[in-house]
């Protein structure tokens, strides 16, 4: 297991690179401690396997260094970096039995033959393959290569990191969560440092303990997951994290109050004047509709009933806006206004959280 620091990391994929989007990896700093869990998580295209593949050793950062307990192993191969790597689409050797795909590992190093085969079994039944451990692997579905892909990936137990780049794009729903339970498991058992890649912001959730999100080749926010629900960051946090995803609307702000759509808003802090494009950000979840009043103006433009709860889609001035209602819950008759619970607004400059000065009504 490795702490692992990326020390002012950067990467392009041109010769000479002149200008900020010529970037894919724009310059990192951070320290990931030894033995947590964290998922890298973004839209296609961020830099997510860009900075998998540097960690790995698969591809040579353009500036910076990447250090593993504060070993420079920048130019280190693949190989002395002691690390597990799963990719996005199964990588087995289909002469091979199950077997001999899940040993090839402790083989490669020279383990004994009796702690291969204890590890070969327990990894075997974890992925619900110890029935097949003498087929081979040629004639299997995707499903059951990326699944050996994945044991042979944690057959071994001293390695410095577990590297996931998406690995259950081929795994069919009910697997899929059968798998990251497992995984959590195993990183619960043993504490190695994995980072699991991953668009899909359910699995980035229930795996990590600490969610890296990247947005156009930057990290934007590294938090868990009530951090990122709560407190994004950046914009693209809000958007990215939850179903839907935060509201955003263009307001002014001046202390504790921001103006939206004609009407005054409170806020649960206050706040110094906010240059650039100013903002206030509210999650679905914390929206509540009433007719009449002193609230924002809205309208109904229709509900989606979802099983579990109602989505409220609104028009807020031009602005399409969300709120989630309980089940059983109805929508007002005539709702035309909209309030926010204050403590769940967040402000925002320029895409970027603004800090507040104080709550309201006390010291910060």
């Amino acid at each position: 297991m490795a702490k692992i620091t990326l020390d002012n990391l950067a990467h392009s994929y041109l010769a000479q690179p002149a200008k900020d989007d010529d970037w894919a990896l724009k310059e990192l700093n951070h320290d990931w401690v030894d033995g947590e869990a964290y998922a890298l998580l973004g839209a296609s295209g961020c830099g997510k396997s860009t900075l998998l593949n540097i960690i790995s050793g698969l591809l040579r950062p353009s500036r910076g260094r990447i250090l593993f307990d504060g070993r420079d192993v920048t130019d280190a191969p693949t190989a002395e970096r002691n690390i597990a790597q799963v990719f996005q689409f199964p990588v087995v050797y289909d002469t091979m039995t199950v077997g001999e795909n899940l040993a090839f590992p402790l083989k490669n190093r020279g383990a004994d033959p009796a702690y291969i085969s204890e590890r070969v079994n327990a990894i075997a039944a974890m992925i619900g393959m110890e029935d097949q451990l003498r087929r081979k692997a040629r004639g299997l579905t995707a499903d059951a290569k990326q699944k050996i892909s994945l044991g042979r990936g944690m057959v071994r137990e001293d390695v410095n990191a577990l590297l996931f780049d998406e690995p259950l794009t081929v795994i069919d729903p009910h697997m899929k969560w059968e798998l990251r339970t497992q995984l959590k498991q195993l990183h619960h058992d043993f504490g190695h440092t994995m980072i699991y890649v991953t668009h899909d912001q359910t699995e980035a959730l229930t795996f990590a303990d600490k969610v890296v999100v990247m947005h156009d080749g930057r990290v934007v926010q590294i938090g868990t997951p009530q951090e990122l629900f709560e407190r994004p960051e950046h914009t693209f946090v809000g958007f990215f994290i939850g179903s839907p995803g935060m509201n955003l609307f263009d307001a002014e702000i001046s202390g504790g109050t921001a103006r939206l759509n004609g009407a005054e808003v409170a806020l649960g802090a206050s706040y110094a004047p906010v240059g650039g494009r100013s903002q206030i950000g509210v999650r679905p979840e914390f929206v509540r509709l009433e007719a009449g009043g002193e609230g924002v103006p809205a309208r109904v433009l229709r509900v989606e009933d979802v099983g579990r709860h109602k989505i409220v889609r609104l028009d807020v001035g031009g602005t399409v806006a969300n709120a989630i209602l309980d089940e059983g819950q109805p929508v007002p008759a005539g709702a035309d206004r909209l309030r926010f619970e204050p403590e769940a607004i967040n402000v925002y400059s320029d895409d970027w959280r603004v800090a507040p000065e104080r709550a309201q009504g006390r010291a910060a």
